[in-house]
Order: structure tokens, then C-alpha cells, then sequence
């Protein structure tokens, strides 16, 4: 699938000049209560402050049944890869990653792409 910087043969995600779009999907324990849920999106909204790069964050609680359990999803919008890259490892998404497993998080999804022009 990935071969010298291309998906897919089709577009260079290695140049670092494109935005990257993060989207994330996460489910919690039943103990997991509303308010440590809202807390969560507050603490991922957070980040658009905190990390360089991030051009927009939405995060927000699902409202569909249609949602295999999960109950937040979150998309950011870098501006290119070398953000993206920096974000991961950056100490304060690490805070947000340890509360969501401190309050109950039981399973994840995570799609990362390249945004076409």
C-alpha cells in the first residue's frame, strides 16, 4: 500500500505539504459518567491552543444510534505532515491520552489522510 512516499501510487503524503486530516472515533466504560465525557471534548478542543499546526478541532459526543458503541469523535485539521507528526508525541495530547484511559476509555479508531486539493 505505501511505497516511497505514495498511497496507492496516487499522491506523495511525504512531502509534508499537505494538510492532514486526523479522525478518531472512541468508546468508553458504562462507569464512564457524562460530565467526565464532556471533560474529555474540553480537553480536545484544548489542544487547537496548546500544539502549533493544528489549523481546527471538532470534537464532540455521537447522538446517532448508528455508532458501534462509540461515544466521541474528533477530527483535526493539520496544516501539513510535519505537524501532524509532532502531535502525537507533544506532552500535552499525552495528558488528554492518559485522562482518556484514566476515565474509561475501552477502544479506539483512528484514520489519518491527506486532504486533496
Amino acid at each position: 500500500m505505501f511505497e516511497n512516499g505514495l498511497v496507492n501510487g496516487i499522491y506523495d503524503v511525504g512531502d509534508g505539504k499537505k494538510m492532514i486530516k486526523h479522525i478518531v472515533l472512541l468508546k468508553f466504560s458504562e462507569q464512564t459518567s457524562n460530565e467526565q465525557k464532556e471533560e474529555v471534548i474540553i480537553r480536545l478542543k484544548s489542544l487547537k491552543e496548546e500544539i502549533s499546526g493544528i489549523i481546527d478541532i471538532f470534537a464532540g459526543l455521537n447522538f446517532s444510534p448508528n455508532n458501534s458503541g462509540f461515544d466521541i469523535g474528533l477530527t483535526v485539521l493539520f496544516s501539513d505532515r510535519h505537524a501532524f507528526e509532532n502531535y502525537g508525541p507533544h506532552p500535552k495530547h499525552q495528558e488528554v491520552v492518559s485522562y482518556l484511559k484514566d476515565v474509561g476509555m475501552t477502544d479506539i479508531i483512528i484514520l489519518d489522510f491527506p486532504v486533496l486539493e
